[in-house]
Order: structure tokens, then sequence, then C-alpha cells
């Protein structure tokens, strides 16, 4: 699998003191660019790749499934819960599946604004609602 969850470090003590702790994740490149996003449950992030950056998830509430398909088309996932830290190289088709309602922030080592080439769509066939499905329409409000 090419996306990855990142093990976070610790110090202890942030834990031993009794008011909560502090978890430390290192990211492979540096990130340049970051957004908070809500995911209503039931719902889907991706079905595209970044051909121009690597994105990092740091879940920070609700469960969800992270879903690649690797060069053969076989689907690859994670779980993905609050507190968890998802690396995804640049290049790699991806979506993400909301089981209960999700917030997280997602971080980029390019800025979005900066790249030629941000996204490339591809419907995975988890869900509709991205942009990245060409068959979406919009409700209409």
């Amino acid at each position: 699998m090419k996306i990855k969850k990142i093990t976070p470090q610790s110090n202890l003590d942030t834990v031993r003191d009794e008011r909560g702790g502090i978890f430390t994740f290192y990211p492979e490149k540096p990130i340049v660019e970051f957004n908070f996003q809500f995911i209503n449950k039931g719902k889907v992030r991706g079905n595209h790749s970044h051909p121009e950056f690597d994105e990092y998830y740091l879940i920070t509430d609700g469960n969800g499934v992270l879903v690649s398909k690797d060069e053969n088309g076989k689907e690859e996932f994670l779980y993905v819960g609050k507190g968890d830290c998802t690396f995804t190289p640049e290049g790699v088709t991806h979506v993400l599946y909301a089981i209960t309602d999700m917030n997280m922030v997602t971080f980029l080592t390019k800025k979005w604004d900066d790249c030629k080439v941000p996204i490339v769509h591809e419907n995975l066939g988890m869900g509709t609602g991205d942009h990245g499905d060409p068959n979406y329409k919009p409700p209409t409000l």
C-alpha cells in the first residue's frame, strides 16, 4: 500500500501529568499549506490524485475508510479515526469515505495555487458527491 499511517511520538510526561497528552507527527517532506475539512457521514472526499504534492490527513474527529487502488486496480484501504495521521504520496489515487461525520486537517507539501495541475479526477466507485465524479449533479437548494 502506498498510503500509510504515520505513528506519532510522545513524551510520556505529557500523559503522566494527567492533563491529557501530546502526540507529535514528523512529516517526510515539509508542509507548506493546511486546510480544515468537514465530511458528512456517508459522503466521500477524493476520487482523485495530486500529481504535484504529497498529502497528509490528521483526523480530528470521526471514523472513515481511506481507499486507494494499486497499479493493477486492486483496492487497498486503511481504517482511520480520531488521532490518526496518514500520508498519501503524489500521484496516488485516493478517496476517503466517512463512516461517521468527520473532521480533519489536510497538509500539503506544495501550495495548491502554485500547482499547474493540482488535481486529477478519477472515480474509484466509492460513492458520489465529490467534484471528481463526472456524473454527480449537486442538489438544488
